[in-house]
């Protein structure tokens, strides 16, 4: 295959996905990842693509800005709360349950440390350590290892040999955006294809997201909303959101504060 005719298939294959990873590209084209990066380099020349970390996204379609782990820990303080707790009775004594990264899954690890018989797989740090700090003799944590991100999430290939060898019951995950079109999506691909592991390996996927993730698109795609099982949010969901959300997710729960208890949409169309 000529370089140009290989360069259209890429820039089509972006232009479709939205965003590829290198390791993609390789396989699909049967070349090297010098070869690629090569083709990448020419592209983003030529205007047509974004070179990121690991791959490429199509020109100015998708968020890739990966607020660090403090920024977004003051951010909806009340609803993340709110989120967490809701979501803390979701989960039963005796499970092995997985937390990805983020400041709402950090947020319900600290309503986990008194739940009987509980192990908690997670590739976020700042989840261990709250979970180490306050663990009774019940609570077994499993840190998957890998290389730290931005979020103080661990990626790469230890992260991913850890998680494929499990079986989780469920899998509590925050996101960077939920849309109709993209599903769930996150700024960093290394972090994706992590969390798509995460995904793999559960038995449930509950997501814990506030309303103002709704309507954001990252760089990289986590998964569908037809694989969510459960989402967490908050009051400030619009209904327009809630309407097309329900057509996927077979169960949405609005957690609205400590003492107002909180709301449930069961089954799509709820």
């Amino acid at each position: 295959m000529l370089a140009a005719q290989r360069q259209k298939l890429i820039a089509e294959e972006i232009r479709r996905e939205g965003a590829v990873r290198v390791s993609e590209l390789t396989a699909l084209l049967e070349v090297s990842e010098v070869t690629i990066r090569r083709d990448l380099d020419v592209l983003e020349a030529a205007g047509l693509i974004d070179k990121v970390h690991g791959g490429a996204t199509a020109r100015g379609s998708l968020s890739a800005e990966e607020p660090g782990f403090e920024a977004k820990s003051h951010r909806q303080l009340r609803e993340k709360d709110a989120i967490a707790r809701a979501a803390s009775e979701l989960v039963q004594p005796g499970q092995a349950i997985a937390l990805t990264a983020g400041t709402t899954t950090w947020r319900l690890a600290q309503h986990l440390t008194q739940v009987p018989d509980l192990t908690v797989v997670t590739n976020s740090i700042q989840v261990a350590n709250v979970l180490h700090r306050e663990a009774h003799s019940g609570l077994t944590v499993v840190l998957t290892g890998g290389v730290r991100t931005p979020s103080d999430a661990l990626v790469g290939p230890m992260a991913l040999m850890s998680i494929r060898a499990l079986h989780l019951d469920v899998l509590f995950m925050g996101v960077h955006g939920v849309s109709d079109s993209a599903g769930l999506t996150t700024p960093n691909l290394l972090e994706a294809e992590v969390d798509r592991a995460l995904v793999a390996a559960s038995e449930k996927l509950v997501v814990v997201a506030d309303h103002t993730k709704w309507g954001v698109r990252g760089l990289a795609r986590i998964a569908g909303l037809d694989e969510v099982d459960v989402l967490v949010s908050d009051p400030g969901l619009p209904d327009d959101a809630r309407s097309v959300i329900g057509e996927h997710v077979r169960q949405i729960v609005i957690a609205s504060g400590r003492n107002a208890g909180r709301r449930r949409e069961d089954d799509a169309g709820a």
